[in-house]
């Protein structure tokens, strides 16, 4: 056959294919589930309200915890602020570079940078330095219990397990079950036991880990179901509670609970006007009021059920 007919024919067979192609994704009935679930949770109303808003003055606003005693550490950039639970200022200091994330354990704060991470007293000084740890580091979250301090590395990805005094005792993501990170949103929390809670936000879940770094269990999907998580790197952030979970996510900026197996329980906050690139950073002492900044508009925002 002449060679000019078989090309004739190949092209039209490509046409034909990437007609079949568009037609089939623009027709009616070419609706999957998680777009019917969608349409549907747009009805699902928000079970807990807005009950206050702070602007934060100091600067741009990034991070929050809360510590066992109830007060609130705000952070932003070159900002360390805490105040108590009417946010009344407590004490403020001055940091020598922005505040990626905030943690507690009793009356100490851990805060860090993109590559260091500072010990501040409950009087609000700064009394030791840890790190750099690792060239190109990138910091985005940390987490205490009453022996350890774990925080993600983006930059590396890996976290990285500390004693009290600041020397590495264990690395997380090195080999085996690799950490996907399309952006630079790594959130983590360690717990009493020394589990740790990890999002891993190219798979769209949350891992639970031993201390040596071995997969548990895990759960999430992607997805814009409720109960899913959307876009490429989600959840962005998030919180234990004693029933489970909070996230944050982008892309479809929402606010949500999740139970211990990773069941969708209600929106925090679904119906909003967040910047849906600009996830919200989360902190709650014990599930009943959620406290979230928004970077946005260097606001915390306090969330209390209807």
């Amino acid at each position: 056959m002449n060679k000019k007919i078989v090309t004739f024919f190949s092209v039209l067979i490509i046409i034909a294919f990437i007609g079949f192609m568009i037609f089939d994704s623009v027709k009616p009935d070419n609706v999957t589930e998680s777009e019917e679930i969608v349409e549907n949770s747009d009805r699902l109303p928000d079970s807990w309200k807005v009950s206050g808003e702070f602007l934060v003055k100091e600067g741009s606003l990034k991070a929050v915890t809360v510590t066992s005693n109830g007060r609130i550490v705000l952070g932003g950039d070159s900002f360390l602020s805490c105040y108590d639970k009417n946010l009344n200022l407590i004490w403020s200091i001055k940091t020598p570079n922005a505040i990626t994330s905030i943690a507690s354990s009793y009356d100490t704060v851990f805060a860090s940078t993109i590559e260091l991470i500072m010990v501040i007293s409950g009087a609000g000084k700064i009394e030791e330095e840890w790190g750099p740890f690792e060239s190109n580091s990138i910091i985005t979250s940390l987490s205490a219990n009453i022996s350890n301090v774990a925080f993600a590395d983006a930059g590396n990805k890996m976290v990285f397990i500390l004693d009290k005094k600041g020397e590495v005792r264990s690395l997380l993501g090195q080999s085996g079950d690799e950490f996907i990170l399309p952006s630079p949103y790594f959130d983590l929390v360690l717990d009493s036991g020394n589990r740790l809670f990890v999002a891993n936000t190219g798979h769209r879940r949350i891992e639970t880990r031993s201390f040596d770094g071995k997969m548990i269990s895990s759960f999430g999907e992607p997805g814009t179901a409720p109960g899913a998580f959307c876009g490429c790197c989600n959840p962005a952030h998030f919180i234990v509670i004693p029933d489970g979970f909070v996230t944050a996510e982008k892309g479809i900026n929402r606010i949500k609970i999740l139970n211990r197996t990773g069941e969708f329980v209600e929106f925090v906050s679904s119906k909003n006007k967040f910047v849906p690139s600009v996830p919200l950073d989360l902190a709650s002492a014990d599930g009943m009021t959620i406290y979230a900044v928004n970077p946005a508009d260097s606001k915390l925002y306090v969330f209390t059920r209807k």
